[in-house]
């Protein structure tokens, strides 16, 4: 190693190093590095656009992955997509390697996992419905005590009733279902409106429309999946494309709000680590906050200030300190400021604050040197022995080793084809859950409906069939004896008697009206005949 150089391998008795520190005459001082073991205590990067913040996000995943520790970040503008491909030899490069004594500088590409919601730059990211759970989603939707209770009945019924809430379709299922239902079950589980109902299948669509469907399915996520480490030691380097999603905060908010309570709840404590376990980069974190859920804000805090002791590192990125909630920012150990401009009123309290923050060094003025950085330029102040914060040092931040700037999507679906979960997340499952089963359950009592009322239309028809040949002149019980042996009815002189009353045909009314004629006019005829023989005896 040549005198005045740096060693090389950026991790060097636990340490990884940042960067080399300068006195303001410009003389090199020393290196500085960030002590692995106080890693997992937390970290800022802040400056304005253009300072060097991406770069120096590169450099820290560069080296927690060589010093194989798992790292996830999230690539807002896709610049760190570069870190997958060996970086390429520039002038600046040299000289900024030359100017902190880094020999030698050699170029290097790293583990990458690529990961995107949607499915189009990377490995599709999703969790269940169920996995998020009542309490998350009440408080994500930021919801009533009425629409909270609704929301925990739904889930209560699906647990009794063998109902799997996987995705979107499932839960609007059971909330139909409960809206349909809503009398019966208010006397088992507690009222059920269909206005607090009304109201969360409102808050589900403005969660539908920036993409939740795309979050909420099958396969889920396993957390171990982004806690990988390669066969050489390295840890991999979990990249998830936001560029998208940033466009759809809420979404990006309850995606954050799983992460964090997944790995809160499901990593064993470890207390102090030499090294993490796992570490976090939020980059643009100033779009998450802005006009983040309460739920969200309270929820960071508690992962913050608790998830430590699993072995849990996470660092924000973001433009400005003030953008990060103070009951947050006072839980950052590790803190790395860029430039920072001073133009107006909001600008010079960020400077004030972002100043105040740091341990002081007498050598010069932390107010003054925030606006003064050059690019690629930080002030450092990292955790030093039984956590306290170093003084801070103006630092040349030192080059990456990988790529500077996006891949080709060439390249990225290279990278995609020989990951090590490659195809396992890729292909949607969608086997049968509360939307199948209730679907079903519907269509089995519509039919059930349907064949109970033909059922009760025939019963109807016979009714009315045995009405009308029982009434008068339609036969009865005695009309049998009137048929042949194919149902005919036999010819029979014999007269039927119905109620009293004499049914006579045609014909017999005919012959009646005849015969009373012809017995008229006989009887007329004998009786002239008897008084003319009484005449003549006379």
């Amino acid at each position: 190693m040549k005198k005045g150089s740096l060693q090389v391998g950026m991790l060097e008795d636990g340490k990884i190093y940042l960067g080399t520190s300068r006195k303001p005459d410009d003389a090199i001082n020393k290196g500085e590095y960030l002590d692995l073991k106080y890693a997992n205590r937390h970290g800022l990067v802040t400056g304005a656009t253009g300072t060097g913040k991406t770069v120096t996000l590169q450099i820290l995943a560069e080296s927690f992955s060589n010093a194989g520790v798992p790292v996830f970040c999230a690539d807002v503008k896709g610049d760190l997509s570069g870190i997958a491909a060996m970086g390429e030899r520039k002038d600046f490069l040299e000289k900024r390697a030359a100017t902190i004594g880094l020999d030698p500088y050699e170029m290097q590409e790293f583990p990458v996992i690529f990961w995107d919601l949607f499915g189009e730059k990377g490995h599709r990211i999703r969790t269940t419905v169920s996995e998020m759970g009542p309490l998350l989603l009440s408080r994500l939707m930021d919801a009533t005590d009425a629409q909270e209770g609704v929301i925990n009945i739904a889930f209560k019924i699906a647990d009794e009733g063998g109902l799997p809430i996987l995705d979107m379709k499932d839960l609007r299922s059971m909330l139909t279902y409960m809206s349909e239902h809503s009398d019966e079950l208010s006397r088992i589980y507690g009222n059920i409106s269909p206005q607090s109902v009304a109201a969360i299948q409102r808050d589900l669509l403005v969660l539908e429309q920036q993409g939740a469907e795309q979050f909420f399915g099958e396969p889920a996520l396993k957390i171990s999946d982004i806690m990988r480490t390669t066969n050489d030691g390295r840890g991999a380097i979990s990249v998830l494309a936001a560029d998208k999603l940033m466009m759809n905060p809420r979404l990006y908010a309850t995606f954050l709000l799983w992460l964090l309570s997944e790995l809160f709840e499901e990593l064993p404590e470890v207390g102090d680590p030499d090294k993490p376990r796992l570490v976090f980069f939020f980059d643009e974190a100033h779009l998450l906050f802005d006009e983040a859920p309460a739920i969200l804000i309270q929820r960071v805090e508690q992962v913050v200030r608790l998830i430590r002791s699993k072995g849990v590192g996470v660092y924000f990125v973001t433009q400005n300190p003030l953008d990060v909630p103070e009951t947050v920012l006072s839980q950052l150990g590790n803190r790395i400021q860029h430039a920072l401009r001073a133009y107006t009123p909001r600008e010079q309290k960020a400077v004030k604050v972002a100043a105040e923050t740091f341990r002081p060094n007498p050598e010069f003025d932390c107010y003054e040197a925030i606006t003064q950085l050059g690019v690629g330029e930080a002030l450092v102040s990292t955790l030093e022995a039984k956590g306290a914060p170093s003084v801070v040092e103006r630092t040349l931040i030192r080059p990456p080793s990988s790529r500077l700037g996006p891949i080709t999507e060439p390249e990225r679906a290279r990278v995609m084809a020989v990951s090590p979960v490659a195809a396992q997340y890729d292909q949607d499952i969608d086997r049968e859950s509360a939307y199948e089963i209730l679907g079903r359950r519907a269509e089995e009592a519509a039919k059930e409906e349907e064949e109970r009322r033909k059922q009760e239309e025939k019963e109807q028809v016979e009714i009315s069939e045995n009405r009308r040949w029982t009434l008068p002149g339609f036969g009865g019980d005695d009309d049998d004896d009137d048929r042949d042996d194919r149902g005919r009815r036999k010819s029979s002189t014999r007269t039927r008697k119905r109620s009293g009353y004499q049914r006579q045909t045609v014909t017999e009314v005919v012959i009646k009206q005849v015969a009373r004629t012809a017995a008229s006019q006989i009887g007329r005829a004998l009786v002239r005949g008897i008084l003319g023989s009484l005449k003549k005896g006379l």
